[in-house]
């Protein structure tokens, strides 16, 4: 479609900034699982403040005034047209080049704070649904153990002062762990629940662009007093260094700061179930089982 104008007219339209013209009128932001929304309201909000200003116009010229609007509104829609189509392509580029599909490989990322039950509970899956259990904590305390290791060190001293280990570790882990467990199965499938990752929102993010998009978030809500009863407990035999009171309550603090965003990140994506984990080990189970039936074949 063309406009013509007189060259006054286009005169004043060559006299707006150009990030008038093109950086402001779209506001691209990009959301965790690689996907992209737009928004036009600052470009609106921006021309607003441009027309708003200065001496008023002549009325003998309010015709004229439409045309600026037409010309930034047709250049903002076919701006915005070209980047949806850009970044669509690039989603489904990155989501092509994962190590999984999660439509062939379904992934449950189990999560809670210390202390919630997320061993206990993945246990019994594992014993009645088949899932291959993975643990981001179990991983990383094999790894800090096994002679050799680089990591050994630095793992040991993340894990003892209740600090996140650097995502590149662990996703190198899981990812290791994941081919491993697929190589052995006789059809190639598997389904793996993953307990105590991700943790952090960049840590969902790499799994996600890299090894798979999780298929559901399995969190189980428990309050800090009961998670440290419990944690306080399991410290008398478990020999974890990270078993203690001190430890617990940066583990908590770290929880509620960096993990409950992930869990909210999810939320909006319809992916999460949340159970009551106060309960008995037996009653969370039973509505897990419940609860997973309605997201997930079993």
């Amino acid at each position: 479609m063309v406009i013509f104008m007189h060259h006054h007219h286009i005169a004043r339209i060559s006299k707006l900034p150009n990030s008038r013209l093109a950086c402001q009128v779209i506001l691209k932001s990009r959301l965790p699982n690689g996907n992209y929304y737009f928004s036009r309201s600052n470009a609106l909000q921006s021309s607003q403040r441009n027309y708003g200003s200065g001496p008023n116009p002549n009325p003998n010229q309010n015709h004229i005034k439409v045309w600026p609007f037409i010309a930034i509104t047709l250049l903002g829609s076919g701006a915005y047209a070209l980047m949806v189509n850009s970044r669509t392509e690039m989603s489904a580029s990155s989501k092509s080049s994962t190590t999984f599909t999660s439509s062939k490989t379904p992934v449950v990322f189990v999560l809670g704070g210390p202390g919630a039950g997320k061993g206990t509970q993945c246990a019994r899956l594992v014993r009645d649904y088949k899932f291959i259990h993975l643990s981001a904590g179990d991983l990383l305390r094999a790894e800090q153990d096994r002679e050799g290791s680089e990591f050994g060190d630095l793992i040991k001293t993340y894990i003892k002062e209740g600090n996140i280990v650097p995502m590149e570790v662990t996703i190198k882990l899981l990812q290791k762990a994941m081919i491993d467990a697929v190589s052995k199965c006789s059809d190639g499938n598997a389904k793996f629940l993953i307990d105590g990752f991700p943790r952090k929102m960049d840590q969902a993010l790499r799994f996600e662009e890299e090894i798979c998009q999780a298929r559901i978030v399995l969190f189980l809500d428990c309050s800090e007093e009961e998670m440290q009863t419990r944690v306080l407990k399991r410290g008398e035999t478990s020999g974890r260094t990270d078993d203690n009171p001190e430890s617990i309550a940066k583990r908590f603090k770290t929880f509620i700061e960096t993990s409950m965003p992930v869990i909210d990140y999810f939320k909006a994506q319809n992916k999460v179930v949340t159970i009551d984990a106060r309960k008995s080990p037996e009653d969370v189970y039973k509505d897990i089982q419940e609860k997973l039936r309605e997201k997930l074949t079993l």
